[in-house]
């Protein structure tokens, strides 16, 4: 079984968020990047666990990005992967990410595509749907549980009231949200495993970019908490009706 998985890197949760060239750019100074946490807790580890299960397979770890994603490679690596490719271009567009990383796939032949749910800085969860329709296969969004045999897959998605059971054949491409599989800690031997392990550079092909960024802001914060008395409904219910305007 071949399995593609594909990530991106994501600022560290601690990282100070600041914009910079009249606020349409990311300041990158002093920012340390990790692998995305979807990309990487749920649907690497789930890929590491099905070829465990089935004792054959491999998987590709595959990115868009610039030579600062080697590193965000290698940690990868750590956790078990086998090789991986690094498109070299710079990810601005989510469309043009997408067409990158079908272009690959539709060469390779892969037989899962896993993606995250979605990257913690942009929150787009746009780019699993976009590359299987540009390879016309299958696609389960935001999955939470996975199992294949030889011919079939069975995946499981929180939806309101309950939960989805959802069956495919060979190949398809799933989205991992959170519960799809327990995070690993890289061990000795997967750190320096990850230093040899083959990391491919392709070039881009000619593909478009649909979107651009015009300016960043960063969100007001928290206002002021207001304490309503348990016993006054009538006061909160006011509140959320005509100054928050939520119901």
């Amino acid at each position: 079984m071949k399995i593609l998985v594909c990530i991106s890197k994501a600022p560290d949760t601690t990282a100070k968020i600041a914009f910079k060239d009249n606020n349409t750019s990311f300041d990158e100074n002093n920012v340390q990047y990790i692998v995305n946490p979807y990309d990487e807790w749920y649907a690497l580890v789930r890929a590491i666990e099905l070829t465990e299960q089935l004792k054959k397979g491999s998987i590709t770890l595959i990115t868009v990005g610039g030579a600062d994603m080697d590193a965000i490679i290698r940690k990868a690596f750590a956790i078990g992967a086998d090789n991986g490719v690094r498109i070299d271009a710079e990810p601005t567009d989510a469309y043009f990410v997408a067409e990158q990383i079908a272009a690959y796939a539709k060469e390779n032949a892969f037989d899962i595509i896993f993606t995250g749910k979605e990257t913690i800085n942009f929150n787009g969860s746009a780019i699993g749907g976009m590359i299987s329709e540009m390879l016309d296969m299958p696609y389960i969004s935001m999955a939470t549980k996975l199992d294949v045999n030889d011919t079939t897959a069975t995946a499981e998605c929180d939806i309101d009231g309950g939960t989805e059971v959802v069956e495919c054949s060979f190949p398809f491409v799933i989205s991992a949200n959170k519960g799809m599989a327990e995070a690993r800690i890289p061990n000795m031997r997967g750190i320096m495993a990850a230093r040899t392990k083959e990391l491919k550079v392709i070039p881009a092909i000619a593909a478009e970019k649909l979107t651009g960024v015009s300016s960043y802001a960063l969100s007001q914060g928290r206002t002021t908490c207001k304490m309503i008395d348990a016993e006054n409904a009538a006061g909160l219910i006011d509140l959320l009706h005509n100054e928050a305007k939520v119901i």
